[in-house]
């Protein structure tokens, strides 16, 4: 199933708006909170569509019941754009075990590339609720390496969320494709109509790498 948080106007368009700005996105340090506060608006939405079970809480003056989480969260991210969406989401699930995962693309020619993993740190995800991020979802092969190689090393989840901050019209439709729709959901801040020929998301943002941590040769 697709989500797309901007389809109804909230304070997330105020992030978006100032993690697209030219002027706004040269203080990283922003740039990078920004990412983070998004991964909060999606981890608070996404928080809805997990399950839940009933528990006593005592107080000073008697005992409540309260649903909480029933879930037990894997939060995956793809370095090292990834770390501050990351962040965000932790900052509410915050009992999640954590995963990181490469994922990078190797070009063998100008506007033709391969991708390749490289480091995997995961726990078991068998059975277990898969949360995985990066900012930007551009041609979506990154983000399903990335997924494959989880699941193959970790196990098979009982149900995927995949988050983005930027996604455009090609890599949600491969995400789509290659994933089964009763076991994942995927979560887009919002959704550009094309890619350039170097695969990089039009209007979009730039590189989010880069803007959160400087430019890599």
């Amino acid at each position: 199933m697709l989500h797309i948080l901007d389809k109804e106007n909230s304070i997330i368009n105020k992030f978006l708006a100032e993690l697209r700005s030219r002027s706004v996105q040269r203080d990283s340090m922003r740039f990078r909170r920004n990412l983070e506060r998004v991964g909060e608006c999606a981890a608070y939405e996404l928080s809805k569509c997990l399950n839940y079970h009933p528990e006593e809480v005592t107080t000073p003056l008697a005992t409540a019941t309260v649903n909480t989480i029933a879930d037990k969260i894997v939060l995956a991210t793809i370095l090292r754009a990834g770390l501050p969406l990351h962040q965000g989401l932790l900052n509410y699930f915050d009992d999640a075990e954590n995963a990181f995962i490469s994922a990078y693309r190797s070009y063998t020619s100008e506007s033709e590339f391969e991708i390749k993993v490289e480091y995997n740190a995961c726990p078991s995800l068998e059975g277990k609720t898969l949360i995985l991020v990066d900012p930007m979802l551009a041609s979506g092969t990154s983000m399903i390496a990335a997924f494959e190689t989880l699941c193959a090393r970790g196990g098979k989840p009982a149900h995927t969320h995949i988050v983005s901050v930027l996604g455009c019209d090609e890599g949600v439709d491969y995400v789509l494709k290659h994933t089964n729709s009763e076991e994942v959901d995927l979560w887009v801040a919002t959704v550009d109509p094309v890619l350039n020929p170097h695969k990089y998301i039009v209007p979009g943002l730039g590189d989010a790498g880069d803007l959160c941590f400087g430019e890599k040769l």
